[in-house]
């Protein structure tokens, strides 16, 4: 099977449905709730005292307030339009474990991403000779990031949808002419890639969170794929 032609709106499969409907009534939250709810719900920093362990969970389900309402628009239309597919396919069951594993890997990835970043900064800190006192508030600095979105998620499900149906045309702005899934998934995460390993181009974006759910995605539907089983659970 190559190609995917949606259904529409109207036949929105219910998990997806659910997971629509549960990320909107969260943006409106943090909306009624400001910073304190969004903040204790985020992703933090694991040297940070705000840090929970259930954090892996709630944080993807939480995304930019506005005006930065593209967010939540983006992540929730790429969720309908490839993951409606898997659940189709799969089955909301397994397409929610499947969901939710690629979200909490992604949120694990980035935990290492903020340690590893961490210790490269505090080297380089220790090793231009900076005083005690600015050591440690350099420090405090450095674990105040917070990370927040379904976007790892939603990679992991891009990932399978670009695993299972390759060759299915898409309309990617600004080029005029389709182009295959598996290409725009292979440029998706050469751009991750590049802004992760390049902070300056980063805006602020989870780089590295967005290419943990897509391998996830991939090592899991791959695995699905190879045993050619109806569960993996």
């Amino acid at each position: 099977m190559a190609y995917y032609r949606p259904r529409g709106f109207q036949s929105i499969p219910p998990v997806i449905k659910n997971l629509l409907i549960i990320n909107v009534l969260m943006w409106f939250a943090q909306i009624t709730f400001k910073d304190q709810f969004t903040y204790a719900l985020a992703l933090h920093h694991p040297e940070n005292a705000a840090f929970g362990i259930w954090q892996l969970i709630t944080y993807m389900f939480l995304h930019a307030p506005p005006p930065a309402i593209f967010h939540i628009l983006f992540n929730m239309f790429a969720l309908w339009m490839f993951g409606s597919a898997l659940e189709q396919l799969w089955g909301g069951k397994r397409f929610l474990m499947f969901y939710m594993i690629c979200g909490i890997g992604a949120g694990i990835i980035q935990l290492l991403t903020y340690k590893i970043e961490s210790m490269i900064m505090m080297n380089q800190l220790i090793e231009a000779g900076l005083p005690t006192s600015q050591y440690e508030e350099a420090k405090m600095v450095l674990t105040r990031g917070v990370t927040l979105g379904a976007s790892g998620a939603v990679m992991g499900v891009f990932a399978a949808f670009a695993y299972l149906f390759p060759n299915t045309p898409m309309i990617i702005f600004p080029f005029p002419i389709p182009i295959k899934a598996k290409y725009v998934m292979i440029g998706l995460m050469a751009l991750d890639l590049f802004s992760g390993i390049n902070p300056r181009y980063s805006s602020g974006v989870a780089h590295f969170a967005h290419i943990g759910g897509a391998i996830i995605g991939f090592i899991l539907v791959m695995t699905m794929n190879r045993n050619n089983r109806r569960t993996f659970y």
